[in-house]
């Protein structure tokens, strides 16, 4: 799916796709049209997950927890593509930051058992999807070493002794996920809400800080608002290794429409493959 075909997809559900302002372009194509913002996904297997964050968002609301708001309760699916729809946020005052992050992971880290069946923070699973719509563009044999890196973390995962106690999690808890409104800090993107190690939380910005250049003063602002920072704990290096692979094979789904995005999963493989920590990744 490029950014054309998602443009139709809108213009099937009635929105006019020439005046939609596109937001971001991932695992979803998400776009602005009024006061609602419309997300479509890949592809049809996405549609238990589009499905899934809607009750998330319902749960979230109902708790209190600031985070995006679902304009429409059901997701709809158009020419094979999941499309859910959202209440705009208000215009950010400002970019959102790593510390702004931490008061809304605490508040997630102390919630109760949610009302709804929450997943397992599956980090993993995406890899053969993502490596399989990468397809001839990228190498068999880093395919295959993802792979095998893969299996290797999520033995080594399931074998973790936790500092905090598991519970609800966000799964993808990185400042360009928060929205900095006129009423403060709001949660957005939440299709990897989870129940799992609260640390899965706290190791993407470990990584952030290691491998995509984010300032150390900034990452200790955010451990010093949260009140713990992850690289003293064991399980640390196992998270951040299967975030890494995770990292390597989503960008893989872009090398067949994007030489930047192929030269980077080079990049990002090549680093693996020599076990080099230092060299910098760039996001697509």
């Amino acid at each position: 799916m490029d950014e054309k075909h998602a443009r139709s997809v809108l213009a099937a559900v009635g929105l006019p796709p020439g005046q939609a302002e596109l937001l971001a372009f991932g695992e979803n194509a998400v776009f602005a049209s009024g006061d609602v913002v419309v997300k479509v996904g890949r592809s049809a297997e996405l549609l238990d997950r589009a499905e899934y964050e809607l009750a998330v968002a319902e749960w979230l609301e109902q708790a209190g927890v600031p985070a995006v708001r679902a304009a429409e309760p059901k997701a709809l699916l158009v020419e094979g593509h999941p499309v859910t729809l959202w209440h705009r946020l208000p215009r950010a005052v400002r970019p959102a930051e790593p510390r702004d992050l931490a008061p809304l992971l605490r508040l997630v880290h102390s919630l109760p058992s949610a009302p709804i069946p929450l997943r397992r923070r599956k980090l993993l699973d995406g890899v053969e999807r993502w490596l399989r719509l990468a397809g001839p563009a990228v190498d068999q044999a880093d395919a295959d070493f993802l792979r095998e890196r893969r299996d290797g973390f999520a033995a080594a995962a399931s074998e973790l002794t936790p500092r905090l106690p598991p519970g609800p999690i966000h799964g993808d808890a990185l400042p360009r996920n928060v929205h900095i409104g006129p009423d403060g800090p709001v949660l957005t993107d939440l299709e990897t809400f989870s129940a799992d190690l609260r640390e899965h939380d706290l190791v993407v910005l470990a990584l952030a800080r290691d491998r995509y250049g984010l300032d150390p003063a900034a990452y200790e602002a955010f451990t010093a608002a949260y009140g713990w920072d992850v690289r003293d704990w064991p399980g640390c290096a196992v998270l951040r290794g299967a975030r890494e692979t995770a990292g390597c094979a989503w960008i893989a789904q872009h090398a067949p429409t994007s030489r930047v995005a192929l030269e980077e999963f080079r990049r990002r493989v090549d680093s693996l493959r020599r076990n080099d920590p230092e060299v910098r990744w760039h996001p697509l």
